[in-house]
């Protein structure tokens, strides 16, 4: 009877785990180029009484077994990484990813990457993002440059005093796993050994996404679907708290024999 109630406990928990989930994506529907999470769960140890295929007093195997679960537990979080809805912002330096890829910038020295492509200039026309980290391999476009364009393979152009000037290139890298990134908050990710080392190449070569100047990627959280998994993680909580309750009212019932 006590392993009821540590089993609901533990499934009580894992609905936590995914209602602080849910809402931390719904809290991020409008973040530029955040990419919902998914998280994962593994039921715990059995307590194995009979196990399947053992011997029959007739000499048969016995085709199935005598197993209760312990619960449940939280494996990990996986982030989705589907394509966003292209948002129009006008804005030149802006670029949205149509594809695989991510930014590369340079956060304290070390390298961190993003689908965020809000970026703008700095005082030294340096292409950086919103917290001015710069974008890696570093871009710079002269102030005085006019009618700047960015193809869709990352070529920057520009015209000044009247005379077009072909800038230099964006790159992007690619990761074999890019769900083993680790999350650093403010739009960036980390290289981790699950990810694997990072790629570089040119937009719309060797299978990286192209690029679209003027417009950056939404996130990617669909709400419909969020609220029906808020739904169902609130009525599962609901319903792992009542098995509870019927555990303790069994217990009553049973005390209540020896009075």
């Amino acid at each position: 009877m006590l392993k009821a109630f540590y089993s609901s406990a533990t499934g009580m928990r894992a609905q936590e785990l995914l209602i602080d989930n849910t809402a931390n994506n719904l809290a991020n529907v409008n973040t530029t180029g955040f990419k919902k999470k998914h998280i994962n769960f593994a039921d715990l140890i059995y307590d194995t009484s009979k196990a399947p295929g053992a011997a029959a007093a007739n000499g048969q195997l016995k085709p199935i077994g005598l197993q209760i679960g312990s619960g449940v537990r939280a494996v990990g979080t996986t982030s989705i990484f589907s394509q966003g809805s292209p948002q129009e912002t006008g804005i030149d330096t802006h670029m949205a990813i149509e594809g695989d890829g991510f930014f590369k910038v340079t956060k304290d020295d070390l390298p961190a990457y993003t689908r965020d492509g809000s970026f703008v200039t700095n005082e030294q026309g340096q292409i950086v993002n919103s917290d001015g980290y710069l974008l890696d391999p570093q871009v710079a476009i002269p102030v005085d440059a006019t009618d700047i364009s960015i193809s869709s393979s990352g070529v920057i152009s520009y015209r000044i005093a009247g005379v077009s000037t072909t800038g230099p290139s964006i790159q992007l890298a690619r990761f074999a796993n890019p769900a083993g990134l680790q999350n650093l908050g403010s739009n960036l990710y980390a290289e981790t050994a699950a990810s694997g080392p990072e790629t570089l190449g040119i937009p719309g070569t060797a299978g990286f996404g192209q690029l679209r100047q003027r417009f950056v990627e939404g996130s990617n959280v669909e709400v419909v679907s969020e609220l029906v998994s808020l739904i169902t993680a609130q009525r599962a909580y609901e319903v792992n708290s009542r098995a509870i309750r019927a555990g303790d009212e069994m217990l009553s019932s049973a005390s209540d024999l020896v009075r």
